[in-house]
């Protein structure tokens, strides 16, 4: 019998925080490494330079800049989003006048995600504001774009504030939201396609297929939003940084001006730490979120030999 809808909303709510917490412990350092490499994409010859150099200026701590403000976006994000993707299934269920334990199809679950992004954009825009600059002020001091300040959350809080008021956390707030929408449509319907397969495969339930395979599946489902929706990405974190010098520019001209003066090449900068990064942390992510939802999904079979 499916849970009274808030209790499950709670418990949708606690498992995205811990699945956004979950993926950012196992990604920071490889995000810091793509907004850097978005931000300035000649400035590093590649992943492994951007890494190195990061490491051998600032140290060890560079590479862990807007942990916190980066934690605090996935989990505000992931806990409005899949709290909203739980609300979005019901709604869905409603319109196709399902009962409300119904079944989702693949393809119908992916649309919730697609639709949950719209909420959770509204939270993560403003951290993630914060988590970009704090990632590319060295190289944004470095170059002369602004003067040396404090590398502190609550620094770039007060400046945007004083700078640009309240509506300054929303910069970019249109290409996040162009971002998700076709970006978590791919992702949950990638997610949970890759499920079903595992779980025909092994002739068991979706909930049972087992650790590894949840988290490969996490893995693929982050690893096709990206692939779709990175240069979105790039010039949402072009936008975000740039604004820090009062320059401000809407997304199909940031788009435009990268594009012929950099080359469409420089919309994927960062792309390489990005993949690298998304299966360890989107595996986690999913891990995190299913613990929290299930008893723990050992595999059938080994529950029957257990």
């Amino acid at each position: 019998m499916a849970p009274h809808p808030a209790v499950q909303a709670v418990i949708d709510l606690s498992a995205g925080a811990i699945g956004g917490a979950a993926c950012v412990f196992s990604g920071q350092p490889l995000d810091t490494a793509k907004v850097k490499m978005q931000t300035f994409p000649t400035l590093y010859r590649g992943f492994i330079h951007c890494v190195t150099s990061t490491y051998k200026q600032v140290g060890l701590r560079g590479l862990y800049q807007g942990t916190t403000p980066a934690l605090m976006a996935n989990i505000a994000e992931n806990s409005v989003l899949f709290m909203s993707y739980g609300f979005c299934q019901q709604v869905i269920r409603f319109t196709a006048g399902l009962h409300n334990d119904a079944v989702l199809s693949d393809v119908q679950k992916a649309c919730a995600g697609s639709v949950a992004s719209i909420f959770s954009s509204l939270v993560l825009c403003p951290t993630e504001l914060v988590k970009c600059r704090l990632q590319a002020m060295y190289e944004m001091e470095a170059s002369g774009k602004i003067a040396k300040s404090q590398n502190t959350v609550w620094s770039v809080v007060k400046s945007i504030m004083r700078n640009e008021g309240s509506q300054g956390f929303f910069q970019g707030l249109t290409t996040t939201i162009a971002r998700e929408v076709p970006g978590y449509f791919c992702f949950f319907g990638a997610y949970e396609l890759c499920r079903t397969t595992f779980a025909d495969y092994m002739k068991c339930d979706k909930d049972n297929i087992g650790v590894a395979p949840i988290m490969f599946s996490g893995g693929f489902g982050g690893a096709c939003l990206w692939l779709i929706v990175y240069p979105f990405d790039c010039v949402k974190s072009r936008i975000q940084v740039m604004s820090m010098t009062g320059k401000q520019a809407g997304f199909f001209k940031t788009f435009m001006t990268i594009a012929r003066n950099e080359g469409v090449r420089a919309l994927y900068s960062g792309l390489t730490p990005t993949m690298v990064r998304t299966f360890p942390a989107n595996g986690a992510l999913f891990l995190g979120y299913e613990l929290s939802q299930n008893e723990p999904f050992i595999p059938t079979r080994s529950r029957e030999v257990l």
